[in-house]
């Protein structure tokens, strides 16, 4: 089964950070790249991923960069979300969280490690979470 998420950057720099091949980040990643996820997106949130992969803190390669966000175009659906009118505590996280809401219909997951920052919905899952249920498959 294929299952459509919108992947929160913070997921995207751990699965990169990560050492750890059975990290669930690494696997939400993986999960990306062999078609179990399919990732929704939206230009505001492809500006926020190469915004915040380029920070020098994270030492990320140019090459990895370019790969994620390809992988994030070429697997994934473009998304373009009607406003929800929801006020979040961090409002850049907004448009996550309407590019989900804009495909719940087709059962579309919003992914992150940052779960305070949005309301408490059942779609709104951890990597763990998400990979849990799609193992449960």
């Amino acid at each position: 089964m294929t299952y459509y998420a919108v992947i929160d950057t913070n997921v995207l720099i751990s699965a990169l950070l990560s050492k750890n091949s059975d990290a669930a980040t690494v696997k939400v990643l993986r999960a990306i790249l062999d078609g179990r996820i399919v990732p929704l997106y939206h230009n505001e949130i492809l500006n926020e991923y190469d915004a915040v992969l380029h920070r020098e803190k994270f030492h990320f390669k140019e090459e990895s960069i370019q790969a994620v966000l390809a992988a994030i175009k070429w697997f994934g659906v473009e998304v373009f979300p009607q406003p929800t009118g929801k006020i979040l505590i961090d409002m850049d996280d907004l448009v996550f969280y309407e590019v989900a809401m804009e495909k719940r219909n087709e059962n579309a997951y919003l992914v992150t490690g940052n779960q305070r920052h949005y309301p408490i919905r059942d779609f709104i899952v951890t990597p763990a979470e998400m990979m849990g249920i799609i193992e449960l498959e």
